[in-house]
């Protein structure tokens, strides 16, 4: 009888072991779409940024070529 309560609650800890386990592997999966997607994110706020210089500079010329 000893051993077979011994055995139940060694299989339970086991299992809260499992679970706990599965809960942190699925929340670093989640973590590692959300940087995926901020560095996305941040690549096409970059190649905005680049494109604005590059109307910027691009009037300039224009403006300053005018006079």
């Amino acid at each position: 009888m000893r051993y077979l309560i011994l055995a139940s609650a060694f299989t339970i800890l086991a299992g809260c072991g499992v679970d706990t386990a599965t809960t942190a592997a699925t929340g670093a999966s989640i973590k590692k779409q959300e940087m995926e997607e901020g560095k996305r994110t941040q690549e096409r706020a970059q190649q905005k940024i680049d494109q604005m210089q590059e109307q910027m500079q691009q009037r300039a010329q224009q403006a300053g070529g005018e006079r």
